[in-house]
């Protein structure tokens, strides 16, 4: 009889559809980049996901995120890609957070669940900061998207250590406030080694409100850190194992 993890069997084995339904992951951010990221990971029968995100799906959005449609504008982005992921996997199970996250909630927001990984797909500083220093507190594996607006070349994304970071505009902003709070390295991220581009600007201000994006490019980064995280689950020395 087959199922839905006959494709994935040939590539991980029984072995990994145990290990994966096994884990539990933490994503923190379900816009353009988490969106993707959820749903590729809920595919790879990932057995366990805690969403977190405040926001609402609004009409800007149905140009880069998974979930947003002409009907889902206006509802809790966390619950809309629950109830999508209902309906590709009923067993998977999805804690939703509608949450803001900020270093005086961290903690009572996550303390208490054992995560075997946790991914920032958030666009707040603050949140990227808070998410990361508990995580290296914890030693919980984290991974953290870097910035995906203002790019046409999705091929430019690369993984490495945010002291190896260079061109990302954020990556400089999370590398600056990581030094102050005594972290050079160590910090796993997601980023683009492709120029900013920008169109200029018209209106009264003369300046730009939102940053720019298109349907690709988030697209692509969620999907590499969800691959990225799926992989290392499943390796020899992975993390599925390490809660008691």
């Amino acid at each position: 009889m087959t199922d839905l993890y006959d494709r994935t069997r040939l590539l991980i084995g029984q072995e990994g559809i145990a290990r994966l339904k096994q884990s539990h992951v933490f994503l923190a951010g379900v816009g353009g980049v988490g969106s993707f990221a959820a749903e590729a990971l809920a595919r790879a029968g990932v057995g366990t996901l805690t969403l977190l995100d405040h926001d609402h799906i609004d009409i800007t959005n149905l140009n880069r995120q998974l979930h947003a449609t002409q009907d889902t504008v206006g509802q809790l982005k966390v619950e809309v890609m629950a109830q999508r992921i209902a309906s590709i996997n009923p067993e998977i199970q999805v804690h939703c957070l509608p949450e803001f996250l900020l270093p005086d909630n961290v903690a009572d927001i996550l303390d208490g669940e054992c995560y075997q990984y946790m991914i920032d797909a958030v666009d707040t500083v603050t949140a990227k900061l808070a998410l990361i220093c508990y995580a290296r507190e914890q030693r919980i594996p984290v991974i953290s998207s870097m910035g995906t607006a203002n790019k046409l070349d999705a091929s430019k994304f690369v993984i490495a250590d945010i002291s190896k970071t260079h061109t990302c505009p954020l990556a400089r902003v999370m590398r600056k406030e990581l030094k102050n709070r005594g972290i050079t390295n160590g910090v796993e991220v997601l980023y683009s080694t492709a120029q900013p581009v920008y169109q200029p600007v018209t209106g009264e201000t003369g300046k730009k409100t939102v940053p720019g994006s298109i349907s690709y490019v988030p697209a692509v980064a969620g999907l590499l850190l969800a691959g990225h995280v799926i992989q290392q689950l499943l390796a020899e020395n992975g993390h599925g194992e390490t809660c008691i």
